[in-house]
């Protein structure tokens, strides 16, 4: 097997996950949190739609993590994404992580909107 190193140029993947933190070059942000190839950091959750229609024009897709499983969230948030030209995929926080470092290895117009899988 050939294994190839992923460069994510300037770009900081996340490193790591757990109750209540997601860590993201090198920084452990505690609670929900918004992750962009050039930024990360704390978010104020579904009600906080202003921080992520910031990114419309800069992402297609915002990856939403709800946490340890896969839940819907709020159809009005879905909903004003959309309407900015933001596509939402939902997942589990752990699927989202992943997600997120694979499309962002390919270079792809992403972010994160995290919530915590759990709880400190």
């Amino acid at each position: 097997m050939r294994l190839t190193e992923i460069s994510y140029g300037t770009a900081q993947p996340v490193e790591g996950y757990g109750p209540g933190f997601f860590r993201v070059g090198g920084h452990v942000l505690r609670g929900a949190c918004l992750i962009t190839p050039w930024d990360a950091g704390l978010w104020g959750g579904f009600g906080d739609t202003a921080a992520v229609l910031t990114l419309a024009g800069r992402i297609d897709v915002l990856l939403m993590g709800m946490g340890a499983e896969i839940a819907h969230p709020p159809k009005e948030f879905v909903a004003t994404l959309d309407a900015a030209g933001i596509g939402v995929e939902v997942m589990a926080s752990p699927a989202a992580c992943r997600t997120y470092n694979v499309l962002l290895g390919e270079g792809r117009r992403i972010a994160a909107a995290l919530l915590p899988v759990g709880a400190p």
